[in-house]
Order: C-alpha cells, then structure tokens, then sequence
C-alpha cells in the first residue's frame, strides 16, 4: 500500500493571491470588457507584429491590415514591401512583414485558410503547442491566442514586465525566460482563478511594471509586492 502524503499548497500559490489582492487595491481592478476579446487571428496576428512596439501601435495595425486588404488571405498575398508600409507604424515594419506573411503562409499550407476555429477543439496545451510551431509564435502570443481571444482559456500571458516582476519576487528563476516563467507559474496559479482572474492579474502586473518594478531601477519603497518580494525586503 502507497501512503501519499499531503504536502499541502505551494506558498507561491498564495503569495500570487495576496499580490493579486494588494495590486487591485493600489490599481483598481483592470478588466478586459467582452468587446475586447478580439478574434483569435486577430490576437495572434497582433502579437507576430508586435515586437517592441506599443499596445496602441500594434492594435492600429492590425485594424488597418483587415481594413486595406478585407481577409488575412490576402494579406498573405500581398508582397512584403507593400505590407512593410502597412506595418509602418511597428518598431520593426521589416521583419514584422515578413514574419506576419510567413506565419499566415503556414496556417493556409495546413488548414487551406487563415481559420485557427479548430484549436477550441483542443485541450489549451495542444492549441499552444500548434500554435507556436508557426514562425513569429512564441510563448507569449500563444497563451494571448488561448487567453487574450474568444477563447478565453485558462493561460497565462507573459510579457517582460511579468517576468521581471516575478524574477525579482524570487517566484521563478532569475534568469527564466518567458517559456521556463509559464512553465513554472502554470501549476502554482491558484486554483480558483478563471481565465479572466489569469488576464488580470497580467494586466494588474504590467501596470505595476510600469510603475514600480520598472526595467532600470525598482522602486519598491511603496511597491504593493513588496511584503512578499525578495528584492524589496533587501531594499528595506
């Protein structure tokens, strides 16, 4: 007979809680409203483009491109120094335009149009797995595919704000890069939280990116993580 022992939560699971908890009450809840949950091709398309370039930014191309061209079809066909000028407004039009018609490319070679409808089908760890075989897909955008979309799917997005934040907590690995940060935070993200908690506490955690644990310096004297990160304890 094999005695399983209860080792209890991970504390991590509630240091996500209370910073969850303390980041609302400095912030205000941060909550995505259903008109914004876009199409899944359209996240992901938002995301191929978006490298370095602002949430603005990117949104305005992504809205021009359906609105020049009228389907993701076309503008697969449409040559890249004509998609480098629709792209204008990205840090990097160049290789934005190349990897956005190489990654619409590959979804026409495998489903005969640009249609990701067949990943609701799929449990969120395949649909991430297809997704990110596409050149341009990374971690980041396949969880906003699964999380960010429609699909509204229990994954968690991870930009350089996050996992700064939670490299300077001492939540995941000093050096952890988006995919090891998911990997590691995936299976400590308290239970009860719904796809619209994960989406939040992203939203709450850039924020508080932006304005605190910032790139070059943190400034953590009134940083609400503060009673629960590494950083800010020795910065007492």
């Amino acid at each position: 007979m094999i005695v399983q022992l209860d080792l209890g939560s991970d504390p991590r699971t509630d240091i996500l809680r209370r910073l969850q908890g303390a980041m609302i009450a400095r912030f205000d809840r941060i909550i995505r409203p259903p008109e914004k949950r876009r199409d899944p091709v359209w996240v992901l398309v938002h995301g191929v483009i978006g490298a370095q370039t602002k949430t603005a930014a990117s949104n305005a191309s992504t809205d021009g491109l359906i609105s020049e061209f009228a389907t993701w079809e076309a503008v697969a066909a449409v040559p890249v120094t004509d998609l480098e000028r629709a792209l204008s407004r990205q840090t990097f039009p160049t290789v934005a335009a190349k990897r956005l018609r190489d990654c619409l490319t590959a979804i026409i070679e495998e489903r005969g149009a640009v249609d990701l409808r067949h990943l609701s089908s799929l449990p969120t760890d395949e649909a991430m797995v297809w997704l990110e075989r596409l050149p341009g897909v990374a971690r980041k955008n396949s969880a906003g595919v699964m999380n960010a979309s429609s699909f509204e799917r229990r994954a968690m997005v991870i930009d350089g704000h996050h996992r700064r934040i939670m490299q300077r907590m001492g939540i995941v690995a000093a050096k952890a890069d988006t995919a090891r940060t998911y990997d590691t935070l995936m299976p400590i993200v308290p239970e009860e939280w719904s796809a619209a908690d994960m989406d939040e506490h992203h939203l709450l955690l850039k924020k508080l990116g932006q304005t605190h644990c910032r790139p070059r310096k943190a400034a953590c004297e009134q940083c609400p993580a503060r009673q629960d990160c590494e950083t800010g304890r020795m910065a007492a």
